[in-house]
């Protein structure tokens, strides 16, 4: 027998295998055959993103609960902030002019009613970190808050670090691509964030109510945002590795803090000035002025004859003294 056959047989003989250890499932043609119940269920979920079973946490000081859906209650009771609830049922009452959604929630067996789901989600956040993270950072006067006060702050606090020739990164920076990479990235991914609740409202309401921080289980525009977000920690503790290899003392410490205070500035500001549409030429002006100041202000192209330290120009070398020319 020929090598060519025993080949063939070979290949014939995993193929067989693998046909036959493909598992088509079990065929049940009345899989789909849901309750009028569950059918609803499924379509309040797609609609609203949560259902049944679903916990929230009360953020309001306190919120009114009845006995009884729409104008049937009699008696109210009140759950306070920081407890949590469980939807317990769903109700549509057609009846309401104000919301026809009706949801009844429990704290425990004894503390349950029921409450109209627009004063609902008034006062209550997806009982996960990463929903309540994003409401911290979602709610519109405290960005505008953060907005004047860390501008007005960082401006202050690089002027005088610029008097005393300190350095900053875009203005006097070390030379290390780091943390002029991390200001990108944070500008970037708030422009990305503004512009997905622009733009994808829904899917960003879904992620509200489902977070997760693997990126390939979302949508590309979800999932770009949260690499992001991974890919900024990474710099970050990039940049502080670098800073600290090239500077120390009081000299890391007040970089680091301009690092902070310019990224926070790209962040109130771009992802303010993106929901006006003024965000995407400030981006693209910013990376051209960040890339700008790197490449012919920090980024060193000489090396010193004697002692090999690294220069960003010619002339007499910081750490020896020799003159370079």
């Amino acid at each position: 027998m020929c090598m060519r056959q025993i080949k063939f047989y070979i290949l014939t003989l995993c193929a067989l295998l693998l046909t036959a250890c493909y598992n088509h499932g079990p065929q049940t043609p009345d899989a789909w055959d849901l309750t009028e119940k569950q059918i609803d269920s499924i379509s309040f979920f797609t609609t609203h993103h949560y259902t049944q079973n679903y916990n929230f946490v009360v953020n309001a000081a306190s919120m009114p609960l009845s006995d009884q859906p729409g104008e049937m209650a009699f008696d109210t009771l009140y759950v306070m902030k920081g407890e949590r609830l469980v939807v317990a049922d769903i109700m549509t009452v057609s009846t309401d002019s104000i919301d026809s959604v009706w949801v009844k929630v429990a704290r425990d067996q004894m503390t349950q009613g029921w409450i109209r789901e627009s004063e609902m989600l008034e006062g209550v956040s997806p009982d996960d970190p990463i929903s309540q993270f994003i409401d911290l950072f979602s709610d519109t006067h405290l960005l505008v808050f953060l907005a004047f006060l860390v501008i007005v702050v960082v401006a202050y606090g690089l002027y005088r670090l610029n008097r005393h020739a300190a350095y900053i990164v875009h203005f006097k920076d070390i030379d290390s691509f780091y943390p002029t990479l991390l200001c990108l990235l944070v500008a970037s991914s708030a422009t990305l964030y503004a512009s997905i609740q622009m733009f994808g409202a829904e899917s960003w309401r879904h992620f509200y109510y489902h977070p997760s921080l693997n990126p390939f289980a979302l949508p590309w525009h979800l999932g770009l945002f949260i690499a992001s977000v991974w890919a900024i920690i990474i710099v970050a503790v990039a940049s502080l590795d670098d800073v600290l290899r090239h500077l120390t003392g009081i000299e890391a410490i007040l970089y680091l803090g301009g690092l902070a205070g310019v990224c926070a500035v790209d962040y109130v500001v771009f992802s303010v000035s993106t929901l006006y549409y003024i965000g995407y030429l400030l981006l693209i002006a910013y990376f051209i002025y960040a890339l700008y100041r790197y490449t012919h202000f920090a980024r060193c192209r000489f090396t010193c004859g004697k002692c090999g330290a690294l220069l960003s120009e010619k002339g007499r070398c910081p750490h020896c003294g020799t003159v370079n020319t």
